[in-house]
């Protein structure tokens, strides 16, 4: 088995290779590759650097030449083929203020469960909230429970405060010198 020859770096891409192994802002693949390529610049085996970074040694060369080839920018993913998916931030939005359907029992939509009803990720749904502050658990209006036994669970509840079991603790929120768990 042969043993690789270090990868020469470009003049002044060290740093930037660094830099992109650091960068909280950079993809983890990209991250990766940077890896990959510094270790190879520092002289380490291929298989070593697979073992290492958690990839096959195959996927090492396979970065050690695109760098060869094209430098840091072809470290970068390559397009894809395929339409990309196109998402109407639009109809997500109209969706998000109307109110969900009673069947599913809740009073809000919360971004999985809109993500689930229009078939897109959820990740898509909580990005086009944030691009257009929307934040539908925050309503200004008061919304009542869909729950058909709320009347009997509150009667229930208000019951045992009003008249509570001997010998019970029922303690209240405002109650001072007691500690809520």
């Amino acid at each position: 088995m042969s043993i690789a020859a270090p990868l020469v770096l470009r003049p002044g891409d060290e740093p930037k290779l660094t830099a992109l192994l650091r960068a909280t802002t950079v993809g983890a693949g990209v991250a990766q590759r940077a890896r990959i390529v510094l270790l190879a610049a520092e002289g380490m085996p291929n298989v070593a650097i697979s073992q290492l970074v958690g990839v096959s040694r195959p996927t090492v060369l396979e970065w050690r030449n695109r760098y060869t080839a094209g430098g840091i920018a072809a470290l970068q993913d390559l397009d894809r083929s395929g339409r990309p998916p196109v998402i109407d931030d639009a109809a997500v939005v109209v969706a998000t203020l109307k109110p969900p359907p009673p069947s599913l029992g809740v009073t809000h939509w919360s971004a999985r469960l809109l993500a689930a009803q229009l078939g897109i990720s959820f990740a898509s749904v909580a990005r086009i909230w944030r691009e257009w502050n929307l934040q539908p658990w925050r309503q200004e209006t008061f919304k009542f429970s869909t729950d058909p036994e709320l009347d009997a669970k509150v009667r229930d509840v208000v019951g045992l405060y009003l008249n509570p079991p001997q010998k019970a603790v029922v303690s209240h929120p405002g109650m001072s010198g007691h500690s809520s768990c």
